[in-house]
């Protein structure tokens, strides 16, 4: 249970604070946290997010996950959104970021993982799915290292950065 404001450390962008895995804890998303997943995500990604956007991560239940550090201090989220179509369920990962001196420590990894093995043991998911900027290659290749397959490019997905276009990278849940 907590009450306490979650402190979002200031630090230079490019300063490594930590080697090797730290230890997180993980935390749902509630109404409570809202405003520092909106903090959060200021920090790390270059884009905005609108109002429906954090509705749908809450929407998601506890496939949107928070990750903690030392207990109370938020350095990463995964960030996803349910998709149903006739008989089918998608999960849509829309975001996932750790704040860069927590990098590199097995925090995304960590949260991605989780993730994943709750899609697999629901029934009702087929797939995970994401976009990943075509010049990011240290995501893509991230997102292969977990089992996920570069599928279609989608040219101009992005309006403010360059370059716009992405693939969709997919992975199927396991029966």
């Amino acid at each position: 249970e907590m009450d306490e404001e979650i402190v979002v450390p200031k630090i230079s962008n490019t300063e490594q604070k930590f080697k090797g895995d730290l230890p997180v804890d993980f935390g749902l998303l509630t109404d409570k946290v809202i405003e520092q997943l909106k903090s959060l995500n200021k920090a790390i990604f270059p884009v905005r997010y609108n109002d429906k956007f954090y509705s749908e991560v809450l929407n998601a239940g506890s496939y949107t996950k928070l990750a903690y550090y030392s207990t109370d201090i938020l350095v990463g989220a995964i960030c996803c959104r349910l998709e149903r179509k006739g008989d089918s369920t998608k999960l849509y990962i829309m975001t996932l970021g750790v704040l860069a001196p927590y990098r590199s420590c097995g925090i995304g990894s960590s949260l991605l993982r989780q993730t994943l093995k709750e899609a697999d043991e629901d029934e009702n998911v087929d797939e995970v799915y994401l976009h990943v900027q075509t010049s990011n290659h240290d995501a893509l290749e991230f997102y292969q290292r977990f089992g996920f397959e570069q599928k279609e490019k989608i040219l101009n997905y992005y309006k403010r950065i360059d370059p716009p276009d992405c693939y969709v990278m997919a992975r199927r849940c396991s029966p």
